[in-house]
């Protein structure tokens, strides 16, 4: 298959999908609608980071795009439920960059507590500023963590390890690991805590989840960091609270508009704030974490391509499966009762023995892969296609 890999995804995804047999091009930069339309003609599998957004009119423009691959933690730039429609399976790599994003927060909760990004700044101005004043061990103190899930679990023990507090919120029940305690409101969360931490998915409804009411229910002097979604805080109120000294430092990894490329401009009301660490978008670019993103994401598009394996979809339902035996057929369909008997009896029309089948249903989708040998294929795809249930049918 033609595969397009897009924003710098790492060469170890090239490998991994060239050794597949697929045939590879990868671009350094992020596209636009308009662009991204133009550059898939012919293009089976698609790779993507955090800025080349997969919208509908992407999807209807090329029907021939059997999956996409998010080479990062979130899928919030893609249309999921409009790839589903479009029989598109959607891969990411949960897991992948957690220990990048966890070592990048606690050392800048450490940076921030001893003020010393300002502390460089002086010297390379050639300022020698040695004071204690403003700077603090992080042992001893309180870390709020809101969203415990992959990261902020992690974080929340290798922080319990530098002697820190740790408490956390989250909406989902979540067991908490070591000493850390769960806290059941913001509010509560902000009383206690002296550094506040941002760890939630990008989902509409955390949309400006901190802002101006919250920044001032936090403890005067807290620290913030925000290293997960830029929408997920009203950067104009935390610049305020910044600049008013109720927030005493933040350091922020994303935000609400990002450039899509370095030939692009960096603007935020955060810029030239003292004790303020800000990253272009870094919290999973290690070279270890990006290693195993490409070999991670690759893997299962080359799998879905080769096998019709959904397993880890965020969209499709989820079926496990090994290399076929004989011929197989993938059919994904709307999910009503007798779709499969229908799906079956069109084999049977045709003379097909079933050797395996494995169907997996989620939501408003079913999936099912069939391995089928025979003599007589010439209009069963057709014939499958024409079910009024079916989304796509693809022989393998």
């Amino acid at each position: 298959m033609k595969v397009l890999l897009l924003e710098n995804i790492h060469s170890e995804a090239v490998r991994a999908l060239e050794s597949r047999g697929h045939e590879v091009e990868a671009r350094s930069g992020a596209l636009s609608e308009t662009e991204l339309i133009d550059a898939l003609d012919g293009v089976e599998l698609l790779g993507i980071r955090s800025r080349t957004h997969i919208t509908e009119r992407v999807l209807k423009a090329h029907p021939q795009l059997v999956a996409v691959g998010a080479f990062c933690i979130g899928t919030n730039q893609i249309d999921l439920p409009a790839a589903a429609a479009a029989g598109v399976a959607v891969f990411n790599a949960p897991y992948s960059n957690t220990r990048s994003v966890v070592e990048l927060a606690l050392g800048e909760i450490i940076t921030m507590a001893r003020r010393l990004a300002d502390k460089n700044a002086n010297m390379h101005a050639g300022i020698w500023d040695k004071s204690a004043n403003g700077s603090h061990e992080v042992r001893g103190r309180t870390l709020g963590i809101i969203g415990y899930g992959n990261i902020g679990s992690q974080l929340s023990v290798l922080a319990e390890g530098l002697g820190m507090k740790v408490y956390f919120y989250d909406i989902v029940d979540r067991l908490a690991l070591g000493n850390a305690t769960r806290v059941y409101s913001l509010q509560e969360l902000f009383e206690l805590c002296e550094t506040i931490t941002m760890h939630v998915d990008g989902r509409a409804s955390n949309a400006r989840m901190i802002g101006e009411k919250e920044f001032s229910q936090m403890r005067p002097r807290t620290l913030f960091l925000n290293l997960c979604r830029g929408n997920v805080v009203d950067v104009d109120a935390l610049a305020a609270a910044l600049r008013s000294g109720h927030i005493a430092g933040a350091a922020v990894d994303v935000f609400p508009s990002e450039p899509k490329s370095r030939e692009e401009s960096f603007v935020s009301p955060l810029q030239g704030i003292p004790n303020v660490i800000l990253t272009p978008h870094v919290g999973g670019s290690t070279q270890e974490a990006q290693v195993d993103i490409g070999r991670y994401v690759a893997g299962k598009l080359a799998d879905y391509a080769a096998y019709g394996n959904t397993s880890m979809s965020v969209n499709l339902p989820e079926v496990s499966v090994s290399a076929p035996a004989a011929e197989r057929i993938l059919h994904l369909h709307r999910n009503v009762p007798g779709v499969l008997a229908r799906l079956n009896h069109a084999l049977a029309s045709h003379n097909m023995n079933i050797g395996s089948q494995t169907l997996a249903t989620s939501g408003e989708y079913g999936y099912v892969v069939t391995d089928v040998s025979g003599e007589h294929y010439e209009g069963l795809l057709a014939e499958l296609q024409g079910l009024e249930e079916s989304i796509r049918v693809r022989m393998i």
